[in-house]
């Protein structure tokens, strides 16, 4: 008898852009740590993503927790064949990230010195959280929330 395989972590979120300065400077302003930045390529590559000899430029990012990652990538080869960039929040698919934040409307000012615009408004959850999702270069939806107190959403949702 083996033993079951466990899930050890969550490792990182990859978002695709056409600018990997113009997203990193994004992310270094909203506080994660550029970590690395290379060129991975090759029919290796291409055998994991099922894309062929493909050739991308990523930027690793961290927060600062050292806990959660976002890899950004640009693709050389093969172009990219969709783009769903101004999809709208309820889209299906994976469309945005979200991050804690102690000061949501201080991160709002800053990321708008980069391009970012409020999607919908900054909104108080159940004295909570504040919550917004933002829009930043080239579309790229995140998420803010600021935690109000001591109250958790684990306590509004319940345990299952």
């Amino acid at each position: 008898m083996t033993a079951k395989s466990k899930l050890l972590r969550m490792d990182n979120v990859g978002i695709v852009v056409e600018s990997l300065d113009e997203a990193i400077s994004f992310f270094v302003e909203l506080g994660l740590k550029l970590e690395g930045r290379a060129t991975v390529e090759g029919e290796w590559a291409g055998r994991v993503t099922g894309l062929g000899n493909q050739s991308v430029e990523i930027a690793m990012m961290v927060t600062p927790d050292g806990h959660s990652r976002l890899e950004i990538s640009r693709f050389l080869r093969p172009s990219v064949v969709a783009d769903h960039r101004n999809a709208p929040v309820n889209a299906l698919g994976y469309l945005r990230v979200m991050f804690a934040v102690t000061d949501i409307n201080d991160t709002i000012a800053r990321l708008k010195k980069h391009g970012a615009e409020l999607i919908g408004e900054v909104v108080n959850y159940e004295d909570i959280y504040l919550l917004c999702y933002l829009r930043g270069p080239e579309g790229i939806m995140v998420a803010l929330a600021e935690q109000l107190g001591e109250k958790s959403v684990k306590d509004v949702l319940g345990n299952p």
